[in-house]
């Protein structure tokens, strides 16, 4: 199980820094983030700065932009990193596509993120191998491609993906059945939303993207298992986590999470508090029996033991919710990485 580090929102200025810094305590991949900022741009600044650090988006928003504009970004990110470059992406909920990014939301949002990377793939393969570009399907007709316009293939060095299924890794996000589904039939690798249970996580989400790989004639398990998991090691970071699940709970597109717990009449009183913009109130309504079922609670010396335990067996990465800054805790976080490497590969610890 590798471990990962989040990006935290800040200025491109200081993304180097933290690259060097990330790839210097032991990282193995370093993901960006489109909230506040870009999600590409620091990535040719992590490429840059490192020489083993895997990087990736987690996520970029696919809706908001073009398969041509994705696939032509994730090229050169590929070139300039020697082929560390992962492209993570996600859709988004309605509201934001169309309120904040502007853009139509589509009739079927796996039907379309299902093309947007079949698109993607053949500007690729268009360019790798010399493959007529020629897409057409219900959202995107793409045919032409001349040669002033082709960057031409990447160099083998670059080509490190192994999965067959083109030259760079695609993970995609989500929190429903019919995104994970998407992702165990065309992806690499599967972005697990930070709003999940080792329940949710065992019981809805493995399964429906064992079964995309099945009816893709896939070999199981051929999907990476990315985790960002929100944890707790004091008071402070209690409070934070309990907000941001209060927050996320609210959401209706991932109400389903909720449900399975028997708790779909709290996400429906969060909804509404959310709807009158009343934050404040909705921290409360998520008692510890929801906090423990979302939140790994722990001490700093147990965490790594502890969530060696909590995901063994369903993931095949982790991320800290916390983003990685250095500074104070670098001691903390290369400890929590020496620990936790320890845990992954010490044969007794399942015994």
């Amino acid at each position: 199980m590798k471990l990962d580090a989040a990006l935290p929102p800040i200025h491109l200025s200081h993304v180097s820094t933290i690259a060097q810094a990330a790839e210097t305590i032991g990282f193995d991949a370093l993901w960006t983030q489109e909230t506040q900022h870009d999600p590409f741009l620091p990535c040719a600044l992590i490429a840059e700065h490192t020489r083993r650090l895997q990087i990736g988006t987690a996520i970029a928003v696919s809706f908001a932009r073009s398969p041509a504009t994705l696939a032509y970004t994730a090229w050169d990110l590929a070139a300039l990193s020697g082929g560390r470059f992962i492209l993570g992406l996600g859709t988004q909920v309605k509201a934001h596509i169309e309120r904040r990014f502007g853009m139509p939301w589509p009739d079927s949002v796996t039907g379309k993120l299902r093309e947007q990377i079949q698109a993607i793939r053949a500007f690729w393969d268009c360019w790798q191998n010399g493959t007529k570009l020629d897409v057409r399907g219900t959202y995107y007709k793409i045919t032409l491609m001349s040669p002033f316009f082709n960057p031409g293939p990447l160099p083998s060095s670059c080509l490190t993906n192994s999965s067959g299924l083109g030259p760079i890794p695609i993970y995609i996000a989500g929190v429903n059945t019919g995104l994970a589904k998407l992702a165990g039939e065309l992806c690499e690798g599967f972005h697990v939303h930070p709003f999940h249970s080792v329940r949710y996580l065992r019981e809805v989400i493995l399964p429906a993207i064992r079964q995309g790989e099945q009816q893709a004639g896939r070999a199981s398990p051929s999907v990476t298992i990315s985790v960002t998991a929100f944890v707790a090691t004091s008071p402070e970071e209690v409070t934070f986590a309990r907000s941001q699940i209060a927050f996320y709970a609210s959401t209706p597109s991932y109400r389903a999470v909720m449900d399975l717990h028997g708790w779909g009449e709290i996400a429906a009183q969060l909804s509404a508090r959310a709807a009158r913009s009343q934050w404040a109130e909705m921290p409360s309504l998520i008692a510890d029996e929801m906090l423990d079922a979302f939140c790994l609670r722990t001490t700093p010396e147990r965490l790594a033991a502890d969530l060696e335990a909590r995901y063994q067996g369903l993931a095949d990465r982790l991320t800290l919710y916390t983003p990685f800054q250095p500074g104070e805790r670098d001691a903390w976080w290369r400890e929590l990485i020496r620990a936790f490497h320890d845990q992954a590969f010490d044969p007794l610890l399942n015994l």
